[in-house]
């Protein structure tokens, strides 16, 4: 018998799994939204998210201002396609290796989801830590708690409620600003940030506006949008559906131990009167988020923020029953007493991880510090003067280093080939940055045996040793091979 099946029989307001399942928490059977008030959380579960939390927004609050070797920790700018992570520089020609560490946190996020759950909802993800950790509470200072709330949502528009309506959205549009400006921290660095907001909107318009729509998507998402967010937009929970399975760890209700259900009566023996310890109190309920009830078991909408679980570990410990009626638990746990094992599939994830980190490690430590190429220009063709074989290249230096580089170009093969640039023979290259020029190669007439010849030049740094190479072809007069 399946978990759901179970959950059909009983004393208590059990919902049958086939009208839960049709139909979202937050909405009634018109489609009309049900807003969703949740009762202020507490308990050691909700310690611990709140922890996390504040560590998680300290990060993000404080991850732009930090720098490695003068570069930004984190920076994504697409527009100007400047990509730095941990500090390292990245570019177009690496693309390849970001695509392939997106791969492998898409991979890192099936195997935490198929083991986990959709712990990193509740615990890590953005929009649940903004919305609960921020917005929500802001909710209570203002507002107060649940009754309250839905007593405020009742009443008239009087004097109260304008001035803790406008009061509480006045906050949430600041905070929504603030959010905005720090994540474009993250796009054009702190310092082009700091010089917008200098320079005033009218000479940044564009940018200005950008924040603008930005800063009414978060206003709009956290103020009113909420665990929408979470049942009809993210795709992520549509995922879980296909990844979770029996063996997953979740956040359950006991059925076996819960049912049948039953109002509370002091003095009663409840085993004897066949009833379970759950005593249908409803704190479950009205403290989740989404507005679920868990009893009726896994859910879309459940994104195990651990609410429920001190809800109802309150009621046991007042009751005198034991806690963890509802906690962290497997379903083959709960219905087997099977206890958690890593299934083969958990295992063929982790195969599949390591050997994507393995290989992405390889790539970034084989990643070289300077990129070269040496390129005919259109149309260019040899000359010859005092005896020599001359081609000019146009060359492009990237020096992905975090320091600067004076560089010295020579010719690998055919070893008789001569480097003459303007000026000095070696090239200072700058950290992060593109240089280009050109260079003039020569050799012996009698060096050269064919029209096209293939040549390799080399970049070498002060000690001697090789950045970088490039295979290219040196043009020559016609000759007639016999």
């Amino acid at each position: 018998m399946s978990l759901d099946e179970n959950f059909r029989g009983g004393q208590g307001q059990v919902i049958e799994a086939e009208t839960f399942r049709d139909s979202v928490g937050t909405m009634d059977q018109s489609g009309k939204r049900k807003w969703v008030y949740p009762r202020k959380p507490k308990g050691r579960y909700t310690n611990y998210r709140t922890v996390v939390a504040w560590l998680l927004l300290a990060i993000f609050f404080v991850l732009p201002f930090i720098k490695i070797n003068g570069n930004p920790f984190l920076l994504i700018n697409l527009v100007d396609r400047q990509f730095f992570i941990a500090g390292q520089p990245f570019y177009l020609q690496d693309f390849f290796i970001l695509a392939l560490g997106a791969i492998t946190s898409i991979v890192f996020i099936i195997l935490f989801t198929v083991v986990f759950g959709r712990i990193f909802c509740g615990w890590i993800c953005p929009q649940t830590i903004f919305l609960e950790m921020i917005f929500r509470k802001i909710d209570y200072l203002i507002e107060g708690d649940r009754n309250k709330q839905m007593k405020l949502d009742r009443q008239e528009w009087n004097a109260e409620k304008i001035w803790k309506r406008s009061l509480k959205w006045f906050i949430f549009i600041i905070i929504s600003l603030i959010i905005t400006h720090w994540m474009f921290m993250y796009i054009i660095g702190y310092q082009g940030v700091f010089d917008m907001v200098k320079e005033g909107p009218l000479n940044n318009f564009t940018s200005f506006l950008v924040m603008i729509i930005f800063t009414a998507a978060f206003y709009f998402t956290f103020a009113w949008f909420r665990e929408q967010v979470c049942t009809l937009v993210c795709p992520y929970g549509r995922l879980q559906g296909v990844l979770i399975d029996k063996q997953t760890i979740n956040v359950y209700y006991d059925f076996k131990r819960g049912e049948n259900r039953s109002k509370w009566r002091k003095g009663e023996d409840r085993r004897a009167a066949g009833k379970g310890d759950c005593i249908d109190c409803n704190q479950c309920v009205v403290v989740c988020p989404t507005g679920i009830d868990i009893r009726d078991g896994q859910q879309l909408e459940c994104v195990n923020c651990t609410a429920c679980i001190d809800a109802c570990d309150e009621v046991m410990v007042k009751v005198g029953l034991p806690t963890g009626l509802i906690r962290y638990a497997t379903e083959d746990e709960i219905e087997k007493e099977d206890t958690f094992r890593f299934t083969g599939r958990m295992k063929a994830y982790s195969v599949v991880l390591l050997l994507l980190v393995g290989f992405l490690g390889f790539l970034l430590s084989s990643r070289g510090a300077m990129e070269a190429k040496f390129i005919k220009p259109a149309g260019s063709t040899f000359f010859v003067r005092d005896g020599e074989i001359n081609n000019t290249y146009n060359y492009t230096f990237l020096n992905k280093s975090n320091e600067d580089q004076l560089v010295t170009i020579k010719v690998i093969s055919p070893a008789h080939g001569q480097i003459t640039l303007s000026g000095t023979n070696k090239i200072l290259l700058k950290k992060d940055q593109m240089t280009k020029g050109t260079v003039n190669i020569s050799f012996p007439e009698n060096e050269i045996k064919l029209s096209k010849q293939n040549v390799t030049i080399g970049v070498y740094n002060q000690k001697g040793e090789l950045l970088d190479s490039f295979d290219t072809y040196f043009e020559g007069p016609f000759k007639l091979q016999f």
